[in-house]
């Protein structure tokens, strides 16, 4: 191509990005002269080339032209060499208040924000002289200088050496210092990555703050350049320290062994101890002799302890550890220090359904059982009779050393109030009390705090019939009664309130015997025989069969109430003051007594002549 005199102007670029543009676009023409504008596609300014043509003649062909043009620019601009995006090395010459003005060997000169110099609020770390590693942003800017970046340039180093490490499958270093969704923002050394939340720690972590700010080896999981996304883990690193530190450690683990460790986690049952890689289950039970109920009783988390290994399982790798088991054992000599029978003063220290627990001395505890808490309450629940850590007095019942049991009893260092009672009160004697209870077979009468007599329906009333004497008394009422019978054994009391009176039918009761003719007067009759009355204070009663000696006699309507009959007394109830009457047996007694007084009727006499006779005689007597 040749250019005219007339061309305007070829303004040489400074970039060679603009010099590749330039070199690579195709001029275009617009009829006999073209103005062709080149453009750098890196650069922000825009350098313009314009070439007219002074006659359409002169002018080649529009292929040749193109061509020549692209490589009259290639010989006087040169190619570009792409410095965008490269990393280079560049001295620091002079200080703005914004920017360092750094010389990398170009053209111009670059400038670089004084903010990648340092971390925010402090001094930028850099002086004239300092060589610094940069990364090109841009070739030139709008004002003409090479536009760096510090930040990049560590950035690119940092992806450079994590690519190196993630490939050799080696740990790098970092600082937490941010919190994000789902995790953490780690800084590694320029390259910022990942920290799920679940590969903080092999346990899950309450607080993050200690670990937040301290460089700390990490993992990388995975990273992806064009994305710019690193993905790393604490928690593998921690595994692998850990596998290394518990292999080290279970190859020289051996039951009985003493360690040292720190108290990790605790939890209902026991607390986990870290023994330097490998964990330790310490059971609550094992914690010490006394009773725990719960771990943070007696262990705090971080507090280091002294343990022995009790269990060892090399298969599944769990271990069993022990506090108590470095101190003595309080059980020994157990039956020696608390003999049966002995008395001792004791703290409640738990209390269940079937009893509650004493502590007579740390590690050593004894069972009162439900049974041996009370000599009065029965099928009451311990926790209404103690409370836990209150001071009692026991007995102790019986001691297994081997099972390592102590049978306490609470009620023992107690007098039994039922002998009490008996020593107190004997029988015959009168008593004064509140009625309690009302059932149906008596009443049961106060006689302290906590026992009580009964009074039976039967002892109510010489007179009266039991449910009509127990409609007199009404619950809270104050009664008299005599004891009648204690029983400290069954722990019964028998108290009776007729017995207060003297019995108006005792003289009776005297006279009245079995085989006695009575004379009864009928004041009932029932279809199976009539009820009668003994001198007005006994109670009889004759059944149907023995109303007569014939049968056709023994119907009781032919008796009428107010009639007196003579009858024998077959027997006599006592306790219900019950007479129990035949007339059968009566007449039966004086047809014995007649043939034996008047003949027989083996003497020629009959029975009606012998009986006549007895008649005649008892009339002559009258």
């Amino acid at each position: 191509m040749v250019c005219s005199a007339s061309c305007r102007q070829i303004k040489q670029p400074t970039t060679r990005s603009d010099r590749s543009s330039a070199a690579g676009r195709r001029p275009v023409r617009h009829g006999s002269g073209a103005d062709v504008d080149i453009r750098s596609a890196s650069g922000t300014g825009v350098r313009e080339y314009s070439i007219y043509m002074a006659s359409a003649t002169q002018t080649p062909t529009a292929d040749h032209g193109v061509e020549d043009f692209a490589a009259l620019l290639d010989e006087t601009l040169g190619r570009d060499t792409g410095f965008d995006g490269s990393v280079v090395t560049g001295r620091v010459v002079r200080l703005t208040d914004e920017f360092a003005i750094v010389d990398v060997g170009l053209k111009s000169e670059g400038r670089v924000s004084l903010k990648e110099f340092g971390p925010a609020g402090a001094a930028p770390d850099v002086k004239p002289g300092d060589v610094v590693e940069l990364y090109v942003e841009r070739y030139e800017d709008r004002d003409g200088s090479i536009v760096l970046s510090r930040e990049k340039a560590r950035r690119e180093e940092a992806w450079t050496a994590l690519e190196r490490a993630f490939g050799n499958n080696q740990r790098v270093n970092g600082t937490i210092y941010g919190r994000v969704k789902g995790g953490f923002t780690v800084d590694l050394g320029g390259a910022m990555a990942f920290l799920p939340g679940s590969q903080v720690d092999i346990r899950p972590v309450r607080d993050v703050g200690p670990l937040m700010g301290q460089p700390q080896p990490f993992q990388i999981l995975k990273m992806d350049r064009a994305r710019g996304n690193i993905v790393v883990s604490r928690r593998a690193v921690l595994e692998e320290t850990r596998a290394e530190q518990r292999s080290e450690l279970i190859q020289g683990l051996k039951e009985g062994m003493i360690l040292d460790g720190v108290v990790k986690n605790i939890t209902d049952y026991g607390a986990f101890v870290d023994l330097g890689g490998v964990d330790g289950l310490l059971h609550v039970t094992d914690i010490a002799w006394k009773r725990i109920n719960h771990p943070s009783e007696a262990l705090q988390i971080g507090q280091p302890v002294r343990v022995q290994v009790i269990r060892f399982n090399p298969d599944t790798q769990r271990i069993s550890l022990g506090m108590k088991q470095l101190e003595a054992d309080p059980w020994e000599n157990v039956a020696i220090k608390y003999p049966a029978g002995a008395r001792f003063t004791g703290r409640v220290t738990n209390i269940t359904d079937y009893g509650a627990f004493v502590e007579l001395e740390p590690g050593v505890e004894g069972l009162v059982h439900v049974s041996e808490m009370s000599w009065t309450k029965k099928n009451v629940h311990p926790g209404k009779i103690v409370a836990t850590s209150q001071e009692v007095d026991v007995m102790v019942l019986d001691v297994d050393s081997g099972k390592r049991r102590i049978s306490l009893g609470l009620k023992q260092v107690q007098r039994n109030p039922w002998e009490q009672f008996e020593e107190e009160h004997k029988v015959g004697s009168i008593i004064e009390g509140e009625i309690r209870n009302i059932t149906e077979f008596g009443l049961f009468v106060g006689l302290s705090a906590d026992i009580d007599g009964m009074v039976h329906m039967s002892d109510l009333s010489w007179d009266e019939a039991g449910e009509t004497a127990m409609s007199h008394y009404e619950k809270g009422q104050i009664v008299k009664a005599k004891v009648l019978d204690v029983d400290p054994e069954k722990e019964r009391i028998s108290l009776g309130i007729k017995q207060l009176q003297e019995d108006p039918a005792a003289d009776t009761l005297s006279r009245v015997q079995k085989g006695a003719v009575v004379t009864c007067v009928v004041t009932a009759v029932q279809s199976n025989g009539i009820e009668v009355k003994v001198d007005d204070v006994l109670q009889g009663f004759i059944r149907r069969a023995e109303l007569a000696r014939d049968k056709a006699e023994q119907r009781p309507e032919r008796f009428a109430v107010g009639e007196k009959v003579d009858a024998k007394v077959v027997s006599v109830d006592r306790a219900s003051r019950k007479l129990a009457l035949t007339i059968r047996g009566r007449e039966v007694e004086e047809d014995k007594q007649a043939i034996n007084e008047y003949g027989s009727s083996d003497s020629g006499a009959s029975l009606g002549d012998i009986l006549g006779a007895a008649i005649r005689r008892r009339n002559t007597d009258a």
